[in-house]
């Protein structure tokens, strides 16, 4: 925007910023659009470091590595929104009303809502509007020479998107003189109409120099993409087009599509060392807290400090030994690394599970409770996490294909500056949680009843069947259908988690949405039988300690119980009740729907995917797949 106008036109919650709306997304306003741009433009100028800078060095490692993994150059900050206190109530503070997320107008073409003209906004046909600093809301753009007046102008929806990620302007005019340019006028203006309807998209577009016209759904479907140019390869966030251009069709889309932006972030919890962490992941992880960690003295004044107090469970020679080893023979390791993706959760695990719980820090703090006597042979462990830290990162986006965890070589990640940048975008909430460990001899027992299972086989088969139906094209490499099968214990733990939540939500008023959900399974060589659920929104209902006190015995023991005899019953029975995925569905889910298990998809780390009661209460006659003990089953 101009400088002469007041540049606030919204604002946005930083968690927004991360899984709805980031950098390359569009931000519906009240009156128009606008664009998310890229790192180079935002602006932490003015601000402390403190003010800005996330600290989570496991997450800034696992940044690196899925980084390493699409070839982009390492960072060494996690940052959050530049934001300045005084922005809302002080419309006289330029300096906090000047810093913010920059955006810019996009899509760029206007159609006013009076007389229907349809213009790029360099036009001179339209005006920018902005009078009150304390309204940014209310910022639009006015015709401002429609015979009605000053009628509201609003954006044009329409835009062009392809796999690769790139994101365009609609060419009206080429559109509606099919492929040529204006007879009477180089730039011609046009004029955009509404017809309604609920088929689809009925537009008529018209150019007012010539009258030529024509309906956008000419455009519409696979007919229409040869109605439409070449992708670009625009990066419009980024001010950019892509070198060597584009070889993607261009697809029509609304501006407002849930499919034009999908984020790729990554989390992780802000936990102690564990005391047995071995000392090369400790300096690898926490190497740009470490890494001038090179003599005695340095290592006393660090240990001294209260956020580095673990340091005392390591000798100080072998750490100065592992910072210099790192140093030395590791130099550019970042740049080395041979994991695809880190391994957020086992960490987390080792501090959660561990037999002796560790110190309270200021991010995080952990009780261990005793295990009701009904409850000790379903759960080992159940311990109050008073106290906790989630941060959370941005690494790209994709735009029509969602990076999916289960195909994840199909999307196509954007990155999110032009050039090499040492930071990306970050948020943190805080809050409480619960962390559960079942039995491991109980688990391993059912584990091994279930490779057999009829019920297990058939969840496998649609595994293999989802991805094979999902397979891209683009891949011309060795395809596995069973990559990324999460296994038997996963869809057992997931299933107990979804019915715990449902279950609080209704017990103590947190709603589903404001709970998250870690589940810890392993794999075939580290298994792990672990569920965390935790608040995970920004406000203070995440830390009242509503949750943690569930865990005391006059509660904990009613919520599992009645869980688990809501689970054998669903009102949408006997369908849910004998639902199995077979041949040719591949939807990965059993005995679950929208009315027994599933939740909210900001709760839900796998999408409301492996999920199955039959696993946990009988459904019928059959009970040998039931996980439960007999003394907890409905």
């Amino acid at each position: 925007m101009s400088g002469n106008y007041y540049r606030r036109v919204g604002a946005a919650r930083p968690s927004h910023l991360m899984y709805t709306a980031g950098v390359g997304a569009l931000v519906d306003l009240p009156n128009f659009s606008v664009l998310v741009k890229g790192l180079e433009s935002w602006s932490h100028t003015g601000l402390l470091p403190d003010d800005y800078l996330i600290e989570e060095p496991r997450l800034r490692t696992a940044v690196n590595r899925a980084l390493q993994l699409y070839g982009r150059a390492q960072i060494s900050e996690l940052r959050s929104a530049p934001w300045m206190e005084g922005a809302d109530g002080a419309p006289k503070d330029w300096a906090a009303q000047g810093i913010g997320v920059p955006v810019t107008p996009f899509p760029q073409w206007l159609r006013c809502t009076a007389c229907n003209l349809l213009a790029p906004i360099d036009a001179d046909a339209f005006t920018f509007l902005n009078n009150n600093p304390r309204t940014p809301h209310e910022a639009k753009f006015a015709h401002s020479d429609c015979k009605f007046g000053r009628p509201l102008a609003v954006t044009a929806r329409f835009t062009l998107v392809c796999t690769n990620g790139h994101l365009d302007e609609f060419p009206y005019a080429m559109f509606v003189h099919r492929g040529s340019v204006c007879a009477k006028s180089p730039r011609p203006l046009m004029r955009m109409k509404d017809h309604g309807g609920n088929q689809a998209a009925n537009v008529t577009l018209e150019c007012v120099a010539c009258g030529e016209k024509r309906n956008i759904r000419d455009a519409m479907g696979e007919r229409g993409r040869a109605e439409l140019p070449a992708c670009r390869g625009r990066h419009p966030h980024l001010s950019a087009f892509e070198s060597d251009g584009c070889d993607r069709e261009a697809t029509l889309m609304v501006a407002g599509a849930s499919n034009q932006w999908f984020p790729m972030t990554l989390s992780a919890l802000a936990l102690p060392p564990s005391r047995n962490q071995d000392l090369t992941e400790l300096v690898e992880e926490r190497w740009v807290e470490l890494q001038n960690v090179t003599s005695r003295p340095v290592y006393d004044a660090l240990s001294a400090m209260p956020q580095f107090t673990y340091l005392k469970r390591y000798d100080p020679d072998a750490l100065i030994a592992a910072v210099e080893a790192r140093r030395q023979g590791a130099t550019g390791q970042q740049n080395q690394v041979t994991e695809v993706t880190a391994d957020l959760l086992s960490p987390e695990w080792d501090v959660l599970a561990a037999p002796h719980v560790p110190d309270p820090t200021d991010d995080f703090a952990m009780e261990s409770v005793t295990v009701p006597t009904t409850l000790d042979g379903l759960f080992a462990d159940v311990r109050q996490v008073q106290r906790l830290r989630e941060a959370r990162a941005l690494v790209g986006f994709t735009r029509l294909d969602a990076p999916d965890p289960e195909s994840d070589e199909i999307a196509t990640l954007v990155r999110l500056s032009r050039t090499s940048q040492n930071w990306v975008p970050a948020s943190e909430v805080r809050g409480e949680g619960i962390f559960l460990r079942v039995r491991e001899d109980l688990m391993a027992e059912w584990e091994d009843r279930m490779q057999k299972s009829p019920q297990m086989a058939a969840h496998r088969e649609a595994f293999g069947r989802f991805r094979s139906n999902r397979k891209s094209d683009r891949i011309t490499g060795p395809f596995d259908p069973m990559r990324g099968w999460p296994g038997e214990r996963y869809i057992a733990l997931h299933t107990l988690s979804h019915l715990l939540i449902r279950t609080i939500a209704l017990e103590c008023g947190y709603s589903s949405a404001s709970l998250g959900e870690r589940i810890y399974a392993g794999d075939e060589e580290n298994t792990r039988t672990g569920i965390l659920i935790y608040t995970a929104v920004p406000d203070s209902e995440g830390t009242l300690g509503g949750l943690v006190s569930l865990t005391e015995d006059t509660h904990f023991e009613r919520i599992v119980r009645r869980a688990l005899e809501d689970a054998a019953r669903c009102s949408s029975d006997p369908l849910c009740a004998e639902r199995l995925p077979k041949d040719p569905a591949d939807y990965l889910h059993g005995a679950a729907c929208h009315v027994c298990l599933f939740v909210s998809e900001t709760t839900c780390e796998r999408g409301n995917r492996f999920l199955d009661r039959r696993f946990l209460v009988p459904l019928g006659d059959d009970t040998d797949q039931v996980l439960t003990p007999v003394n907890l089953r409905p």
